[in-house]
């Protein structure tokens, strides 16, 4: 069970991996944290359900060295979204409870969360209340601009000001609408425009709020623009697909540019964590799907991705596989 965590007032969201289902799990988050030291990470969505009904700790678990660490909760009933964060902060120690006001997906509208909670502010506050009561540790929304002819930028103004009348100061927007129907998640991440000016006008208007921005930030240059106008921002696809992306946010975004791993040795340094996962039961292509981007742009990443993926899923895969694929690329003919 972890036991250290950062206080809130140390809590920093200059820089944020997003909550991706299926992506950010402990596996995926473990190798993250060895590029970057100072990136605040944050869970997929769990629900409340999964929580209440089902194995708390086959959700909930994650390894000390991920922290500073946020999870994230699905949900709308504000006596269940509570019982959670007291669960998540007490017995688990996470960093920060975030409610789920912007995923789009259909079986996440059916339960009555996500982003149709936009469409009832007052429910949010609600909800926000409801968490916070049951922490010390910052209770957080994630939105989005709007929802289907919900879009204008009053709409989000009045969002935004219901639930920070309940005392939420931390809002991560990620700066699209989001289509309820007719779209699907993958869609939604694309199709709709992005308009970073209503984000940076909320900050403007509510300088007392941290804003933190999210969508379409795949370079560190645009991570320094936005910082410009947000308090933060928050990557997704491209902290996954290129992780090594994350190499250089310490020294870029924290004034940190001690002991940022290559490529080669950031591999290396998930051999023991490999090892004691295997030992547990953990299959090999669990942990190593993960690592695939890590290559991205180098001569012979494709070579390493195909190895893994043709070997990582057999029946007693092991280190090895990681070992002989990582033989595939030279380390001398790379420069970091």
């Amino acid at each position: 069970m972890p036991e250290t965590t950062a206080s809130p007032a140390e809590l920093s969201h200059r820089f944020c991996v997003a909550p991706m289902i299926d992506w950010t799990d402990r596996h995926a988050r473990y190798f993250m944290r060895l590029l970057s030291k100072h990136a605040l990470l944050y869970t997929e969505m769990i629900t409340t359900g999964a929580i209440l009904h089902g194995d708390a700790h086959r959700f909930l678990r994650f390894n000390d060295e991920e922290h500073p660490l946020a999870l994230q909760l699905g949900g709308s009933d504000p006596k269940a979204l509570a019982e959670c964060t007291r669960i998540a902060s007490n017995d688990f120690a996470y960093d920060e409870i975030n409610l789920n006001v912007g995923c789009p997906s259909d079986r996440v509208q059916s339960g009555m969360f996500g982003a149709c909670l936009m469409a009832r502010a007052p429910l949010v506050a609600e909800c926000f209340e409801a968490m916070q009561a049951e922490t010390d540790r910052p209770v957080t929304i994630k939105c989005r601009t709007g929802i289907d002819d919900l879009d204008s930028l009053e709409f989000l103004e009045d969002f935004i000001g219901t639930v920070a009348d309940a005392g939420c100061k931390t809002f991560i927007i990620h700066a699209r609408k989001a289509w309820l129907s007719g779209l699907s998640p993958k869609e939604n991440r694309e199709i709709p425009p992005l308009h970073y000016d209503r984000v940076y006008h909320i900050k403007e208007r509510n300088p007392e709020l941290n804003v933190i921005i999210n969508g379409g930030i795949t370079e560190m240059d645009a991570c320094l623009s936005h910082l410009s106008h947000c308090d933060g921002v928050m990557v997704g696809r491209e902290s996954y697909n290129n992780p090594y992306f994350l190499a250089q946010v310490d020294a870029a975004l924290y004034g940190d540019d001690s002991n940022v791993p290559s490529r080669h040795d950031a591999v290396k340094l998930m051999y023991p964590y490999i090892e004691n996962a295997l030992q547990s039961g953990v299959k090999l292509n669990h942990i190593t799907r993960h690592m695939l981007g890590i290559f991205n742009g180098i001569s012979g990443a494709k070579r390493f991705r195909r190895y893994i993926s043709e070997n990582a899923h057999k029946p007693g895969a092991d280190l090895n596989v990681l070992k002989d694929a990582l033989s595939l690329i030279s380390e001398e003919s790379i420069a970091e």
